[in-house]
């Protein structure tokens, strides 16, 4: 490799490739049907901000002609851009699938002990999930009342087993992840919890010890669930709402933002919200399947509440832990998953497990699909991660129970990379950004260094960060890639435009 400055390739020797956006379907699809589809929502009353906000970040998401950061071999003279990223939490496969490798590593080096931990899953009433898609207040008291099933069942089940004199003696600890879409991307808010398999308990001394559980049996699964629709009732009581009869209250999300309701209820419903097939159910591609339970699991269902217990892991397996933490926080939007029908007109998202009716696939039209999307952002304020018993930020016994901080190294790197637009040198004793950088994450989770030159193995070094067109322009053309305009959204589809939304 020469001395100066040498043309800049997507691929690396090591395997690493640029992000680029642009060539990817869930990209074209946005960019080709988002002002189409933001056009019906203005007939409708308009989407609310923070929904266009989130699209609009998206469209200019790792495309360099909105922003880059330009690094240069400190050796050798080679160099690479990258694009800024939009750090949104709606459905941006990279942004998402980066706070999922950030969070879960902080989970595993910072918050879960080494103990067993088991994955609970919490699945409720469908009327249920369409209010929660935009009450966070009804979303907070409807897992604090899954929870305080939860706890009430390991405390129970502690006090037999260990022969306490009170369930007050038993301390839990848990988290839950909020996912508000299934696998045919549908609006279906619902919690995994990864709860420490076990109990605290102070010993004579005054320290906390774990005392691990036996396996829950499906009673046990059985009570969580009845105990969490007896908790329900009272929730929906307080908020004025029957979990009977959801239909029958006031929709206030219908009358302050109809375009966002449509999206939600279609969504909630599994049927199609614009043009000629407005209304009916959504198409799905159906195969055989002999579908054989996992063992160690235990599933109940209680008036809609679908409880279900997974096999516990070792919690010294920090490995295994990662990788659990990763799959329930992982992005909503699967881009492997997604392709074109064989129409070319439709598109195609494939399940990565079958239902147990066979159902492998679902069948969206362009704009139906973007009206699933909106429907998967959560609002302003929705907190997606929360923590429960000694693992809650003010818990009395959290500091004497988690791992804590992973300690800093003797001789801190001076350049911590994000690689999504906050690229930035650090002197040494300076703290830290409270996130993972994503250099950091990437030779974690790929063990890939990308801030190693893959040519003569030398250290890459920020040149600058351009934000300004003729300064993006001047980078690309000094890397060799030429000043290009932003893609054009494609044209529509002929008889798009008259596409409406259903009353």
């Amino acid at each position: 490799m020469g001395s100066g400055p040498a043309a800049c390739s997507a691929r690396r020797r090591d395997g690493y490739e640029r992000r680029q956006p642009e060539q990817t379907l869930l990209y074209q699809v946005v960019a080709q049907h988002w002002a189409s589809f933001r056009e019906r929502a203005e007939q409708a009353g308009g989407l609310p901000e923070f929904i266009v906000d989130e699209f609009e970040a998206y469209l200019r998401c790792g495309i360099l002609e909105h922003g880059l950061a330009h690094f240069a071999c400190r050796r050798c003279g080679s160099s690479t851009v990258v694009g800024f990223s939009c750090k949104r939490r709606g459905f941006c496969p990279s942004c998402l699938g980066r706070r999922m490798s950030d969070i879960a590593a902080h989970l595993v080096d910072e918050v879960l002990p080494e103990v067993p931990v088991r994955q609970w899953v919490c699945s409720l009433p469908w009327r249920l999930r369409y209010a929660m898609g935009y009450d966070r207040r009804l979303c907070a008291d409807v897992l604090a009342a899954f929870i305080g099933a939860l706890r009430r069942s390991l405390r129970r089940r502690a006090k037999l087993e260990l022969g306490l004199r009170s369930v007050d003696d038993a301390q839990i600890g848990a988290l839950t992840f909020v996912q508000r879409a299934d696998s045919s991307l549908r609006l279906n808010v619902h919690f995994h919890t990864l709860a420490l398999d076990g109990v605290y308990v102070r010993d004579d001394a005054g320290l906390p010890r774990f005392h691990a559980l036996y396996a829950p049996s499906p009673e046990q699964v059985a009570d969580v669930a009845r105990w969490t629709h007896e908790r329900l009732v009272r929730v929906c009581e307080r908020h004025g709402r029957s979990l009977d009869d959801l239909d029958d209250t006031t929709d206030e999300l219908a009358l302050e933002q109809p375009a966002l309701a449509a999206c939600y209820g279609a969504s909630v419903s599994d049927r199609q919200l614009l043009g000629a097939a407005a209304g009916q159910r959504t198409r799905k591609l159906v195969h055989p399947v002999c579908e054989v339970p996992a063992p160690g699991e235990a599933l109940a269902d209680v008036g809609g509440v679908n409880v279900h217990a997974g096999p516990a892991i070792d919690g010294r397996d920090r490995r295994r832990l990662e990788r659990l933490c990763r799959y329930v926080a992982r992005p909503p939007v699967a881009q492997d998953r997604l392709e074109l029908a064989p129409d070319r007109l439709r598109l195609l998202y494939r399940f990565k497990r079958a239902w147990k009716d066979g159902t492998h696939a679902v069948v969206l039209e362009s704009l139906d699909f973007i009206a699933r999307l909106v429907a998967l952002i959560p609002p302003p304020r929705f907190h997606m991660l929360r923590y429960h018993g000694v693992l809650a930020a003010h818990a009395k016994l959290r500091s004497e129970v988690v791992p804590g901080p992973a300690p800093e190294p003797a001789e801190p790197t001076q350049l911590k990379l994000l690689f999504d637009g906050e690229a930035t040198e650090f002197e040494p004793g300076t703290k830290p950004p409270s996130r993972h950088p994503w250099a950091w994450l990437l030779q974690r989770v790929f063990a890939v260094d990308i801030m190693v030159c893959p040519g003569c193995r030398g250290s890459l070094k920020l040149v600058e960060s351009a934000n300004e067109r003729d300064t993006i322009a001047r980078v690309l053309a000094t890397v060799g890639l030429g000043p290009r305009p932003p893609p054009p959204p494609r044209p529509p589809l002929p008889g798009q435009l008259e596409l409406k939304f259903a009353a």
